[in-house]
């Protein structure tokens, strides 16, 4: 089933372990809008701004997104929706619900014949995205990538290294198992998303030359399906050693399944990525020792920056590919992710400055 909701009406609040889509009424959403950048609605809506910037048409940008309902996605959204509160822009989140590339491209045709100012798309498929990034090209309107890629026509990527995030990954498994049978659970096997970073785990796996064994596990695309399947599988291979993940639903469904069968004080190891809500709290308990984060807000906020500055100058500027970045959560730093509510990790709906003091570690 495809997903669209137009943001130029909707704002997107979430808690720590729900997601909740309430629609607001439009003169609502552009007064929140505007309160944002310190403008009145109507400026706004008329894409002005009280910067040296110019005034511009009222751009509308569309997501394309392969799990449109996933929280991993949220702050994404929240990105997106900051990004066009400062730049006078409007965005649609479309796409697939269980990664669909045929529901996914029906959206960019979609796009491109409502005549959008710009699409952004997950490029989870090597193929599928090939053709409607080259018409809609064609049709002037500028195509850029976040989250997953494919080397084709589009300007720009914005997202993580993911082979090399796996291949992070992988050197942590190394390090914290030795040796002995791992598995790795992904939630749909060969999407460009995900995939990578499971081929870069097996491939530092293979070059430290230890005795391990990484089986892959596919785990399904919704967040329910992956805890049950990664439970089966545990109660099915009781001497594993560590049990890994390379999506947020996977991740935080290894941490349920740790902390459900006490798995940790048994020794076994486990990891992942992204920082959903469980997730932290599996690492805060001691069920997980690590996840990697890869700034979700900011694969929502850089594509709405690039694709608006391409407009504004002509072409001239505004592609850039951005590297949205790797680190480690671990016991000693998940507190500061526990103890902040912001729109930068997802966790509230609330648009404020978050203060911090003391060094700053890389």
């Amino acid at each position: 089933m495809s997903d669209s909701r137009d943001h130029n009406d909707e704002s997107i609040d979430t808690g720590r372990r729900r997601i909740l889509h309430s629609a607001l009424g439009g003169g609502a959403a552009m007064a929140t809008m505007a309160a944002g950048v310190g403008m009145s609605p109507a400026a706004l809506a008329a894409g002005k701004h009280d910067t040296n910037l110019p005034d511009h048409p009222k751009y509308k940008f569309v997501f394309v997104n392969h799990v449109t309902t996933n929280p991993f996605f949220v702050p994404t959204q929240y990105g997106a929706a900051d990004a066009c509160a400062a730049f006078g822009c409007t965005y649609q989140w479309t796409g697939s619900q269980k990664s669909e590339p045929s529901e996914m491209v029906n959206a960019m045709h979609a796009a491109i014949s409502s005549g959008a100012d710009g699409i952004a798309v997950a490029l989870v498929d090597q193929h599928a995205f090939n053709e409607p990034i080259d018409r809609a090209l064609k049709a002037g309107i500028p195509v850029v990538s976040y989250n997953a890629d494919v080397d084709n026509d589009r300007l720009a990527y914005i997202g993580q290294k993911l082979f090399d995030a796996g291949k992070a990954l992988g050197q942590r498994i190394v390090d914290e198992v030795g040796s002995g049978d791992v598995v790795g659970f992904i939630a749909t096997p060969g999407q460009l998303n995900i995939q990578p970073r499971l081929n870069g785990a097996k491939a530092a796996i293979k070059e430290s030359g230890k005795d391990i064994t990484l089986h892959e596990v596919a785990t399904g695309p919704t967040v329910n399906e992956e805890f049950s399947r990664i439970e089966s599988f545990y109660l099915g291979h009781r001497d594993i050693k560590g049990m890994f993940a390379v999506d947020a639903g996977s991740t935080e469904g290894v941490a349920k399944t740790m902390a459900k069968h006490d798995l940790a004080k048994k020794g076994i190891k486990a990891g992942g990525f992204d920082m959903l809500p469980g997730t932290l709290d599996g690492i805060n308990n001691g069920d997980l020792n690590f996840t990697i984060d890869q700034q979700p807000y900011l694969q929502g906020f850089y594509p709405v920056m690039e694709l608006y500055l391409y407009q504004i100058s002509g072409g001239l500027s505004g592609m850039a590919n951005v590297n949205t970045g790797l680190k480690f959560i671990t016991k000693d730093n998940v507190s500061q992710y526990l103890n902040t509510k912001s729109r930068f990790e997802g966790n509230s709906s609330k648009e404020k400055v978050i203060s911090r003091s003391g060094a700053i570690s890389s």
